[in-house]
């Protein structure tokens, strides 16, 4: 009888804690947390709307530095200790790293972000405005809204007594719109920084398909090239001769035919985005512009083209450059010359098991926030960005900015209730995180 009183007790139990859990947490900790983002709305969308109204484009090195002292006194407030890394001799400003140093041995957070936006001083698109439950202005979710996220949530675990024990390095980069040169240098901090953390969760903006959250464990690359083909020039008459050739547009034009023809799989995309051939072709030294001079009847000499590749994991990138080099290699009548080059770019980020588990965690604090869990994205609805430099050192997650739409254009738009509900998750995300061992 005992024993039947005694299982029927623990059913009891269980059912109330799953209850418990479907409503949310009523108490302790993580209701604490939530109270806090929900009371500090006001505060949080004010300071939003101060660093959205503080131009910070990549190029616009003064204006980035103001949107970090914008951003240094409210994380100091809480225990952070500031550094500026500077990176003037990258062309960029420099990056912001605000660390936390926590219990000893436990799990360390490194939380990515940005301080600069797409929109520089000559943009019209400059100011913060709230209409009902949107806020447009340039960055306000790209990056902006994503500072504003890690702010609140950083808030309220303080506010529940969390945050002590925590180890967390935030790390706002002050060039991920437009990287400084060479690549290598102006991401060696951050990748030193994932190389000692456990974790790393990264604040820009929300996914969402089909009014659905979901939840991003890849990201794909995005990685420049350039073709340049050389041809004997002559008089038209000639053109396919087996003298003459075919002059170095044909040829081109070939290459990348055989690029579109034989390169597609799942998770690669490549475009070809300037192309230009005559007598002469040039590329500009922006890289943005191409030129060309000629006659029609004269056999083009050169051609240049440039576009992107996009891929999933370091393996297939590998694969695809590979075969574009084969390609770009082949004989082609008349060609005296051709090859192709391949910029630093961004690295992809391959869904990992470790990736996969991170985002099992997300859903464990949905389902006590009483949310529904979230399915991963299908890694080519997303671009790459700054996580890709340290995805393979460390375990991560995309995403953890508000939702918004319309980025990088006039107009940029974040629903305001995702700020809120993209800060409970990240502060009750973290909190259970910073409570383990790390495994370094």
């Amino acid at each position: 009888m005992r024993i039947v009183l005694g299982i029927a007790s623990a059913l009891a139990l269980s059912c109330s804690a799953v209850q418990a859990m479907a409503k949310g947490p009523e108490s302790g900790p993580e209701a604490r947390m939530i109270a806090t983002i929900d009371a500090e709305q006001t505060r949080t969308l004010k300071f939003l709307e101060t660093l959205v109204n503080q131009n910070s484009g990549s190029r616009n090195l003064e204006g980035v530095r103001k949107v970090r002292d914008l951003v240094i006194p409210e994380f100091a407030a809480l225990g952070f200790v500031p550094r500026w890394i500077p990176m003037e001799h990258t062309g960029r400003a420099g990056h912001l790293v605000l660390t936390h140093k926590g219990r000893k041995g436990a799990k360390r957070l490194l939380l990515i972000g940005h301080l600069d936006t797409v929109f520089e001083p000559d943009s019209s698109f400059q100011t913060f405005t709230l209409k009902d439950d949107k806020a447009i202005g340039p960055g306000v979710g790209d990056d902006k809204g994503g500072i504003a996220v890690i702010l609140a949530a950083v808030r309220a675990m303080q506010a529940a007594g969390t945050l002590k024990g925590a180890n967390i390095e935030v790390f706002l980069t002050g060039d991920e719109e437009e990287a400084g040169s060479p690549t290598d240098v102006a991401r060696a901090d951050l990748v030193a920084a994932a190389r000692a953390a456990d974790v790393a969760l990264d604040f820009e903006g929300l996914s969402r398909v089909d009014g659905r959250d979901m939840g991003s464990i890849a990201r794909r690359s995005s990685q420049s090239w350039e073709l340049t083909v050389e041809a004997q020039s002559g008089h038209s008459s000639g053109v396919w001769s087996e003298l003459a050739g075919d002059g170095a547009i044909y040829a081109a034009a070939r290459i990348i035919t055989a690029f579109r023809e034989e390169l597609p799989q799942p998770n690669l995309t490549l475009n070809v985005g300037l192309i230009a051939g005559g007598a002469e072709a040039d590329v500009a030294q922006d890289k943005a512009h191409v030129s060309a001079q000629g006659k029609t009847n004269i056999i083009a000499g050169k051609a240049v083209a440039r576009g992107d590749l996009r891929t999933l994991s370091p393996e297939q990138n590998r694969a695809a450059m590979a075969r574009m080099e084969a390609i770009t290699q082949r004989p082609y009548p008349g060609v005296t010359a051709a090859r192709i080059t391949f910029s630093e770019g961004y690295p992809p980020m391959a869904p990992t098991e470790g990736n996969k588990a991170l985002l099992a965690r997300l859903n464990a604090v949905n389902a006590a926030l009483g949310l529904p869990a979230m399915e991963p994205l299908d890694p080519m609805k997303r671009g790459a960005g700054d996580i890709s430099f340290v995805a393979q050192y460390i375990d991560g997650l995309v995403g953890l900015g508000p939702y918004s739409t319309g980025d990088h254009a006039p107009g940029e738009t974040v629903d305001v209730p995702s700020l809120w509900t993209q800060a409970k998750r990240a502060a009750l995300l973290m909190t259970r995180l910073a409570a383990e061992r790390s495994a370094r």
